[in-house]
């Protein structure tokens, strides 16, 4: 029961995007075509996920520890080490994109190496250890923080690719339909808030 509700809270509830306003920067900058918004929501469940194990792991198991009988806190290094996590697996990530799709790789841009101060990733691997959870309930947490980072980004540049065929008025074209379309989104999504 726990883990489905961590995966409804994650996904639709406690949207990332667009109930936590989190991670904002990719989701306006990489939502223009399916396709970006696609490799940006892979690349991001996949180091949202690790990132969440192995921080996870490092605040359980190395943050807080016994020596000699004494409770040893470094709890104060978390956010510290969990940018450092972070920025390993963004690299192993622009490594195996530059390799394994050059195309993608060039369409994400500077939007790539943003991913490791995106503060959704990062807010991920706070709130598992603000909460408490244990290495299994953080990386399903993180799993589907992802997920709903990806559905929020996906129905968003679906949107913004049916606006480019629109007739928006003049006023309202570019980023402020843009932003008028993602807060109707997440007006949306705040009928969710009912379920966990």
């Amino acid at each position: 029961m726990k883990y489905l509700e961590l995966t409804i809270g994650a996904i639709l509830v406690y949207n990332f995007v667009l109930a936590r306003f989190l991670g904002i920067c990719p989701f306006l900058g990489v939502s223009k075509r399916l396709g970006t918004a696609l490799g940006m929501s892979g690349a991001v469940v996949f180091v949202m996920t690790l990132a969440s194990c192995i921080t996870s792991l490092i605040y359980n198991y190395l943050l807080k520890f016994q020596y000699h009988g004494t409770q040893i806190n470094l709890e104060f290094l978390r956010v510290l080490l969990f940018i450092l996590v972070i920025a390993g697996l963004v690299q192993l990530i622009e490594i195996m994109l530059q390799k394994l799709s050059p195309k993608l790789y060039q369409a994400l841009g500077i939007y790539l190496p943003l991913i490791t101060t995106n503060c959704a990733v990062l807010g991920a691997a706070t709130i598992n250890a603000d909460n408490g959870y244990s290495v299994i309930e953080a990386t399903v947490f993180g799993l589907c923080s992802g997920i709903g980072f990806a559905l929020a980004l996906v129905l968003f540049s679906s949107l913004r690719e049916r606006l480019d065929l629109a007739d928006v008025p003049k006023p309202f074209q570019g980023p402020p339909i843009a932003l008028v379309t993602a807060g109707i989104l997440a007006m949306a999504f705040v009928g969710f808030s009912g379920l966990c």
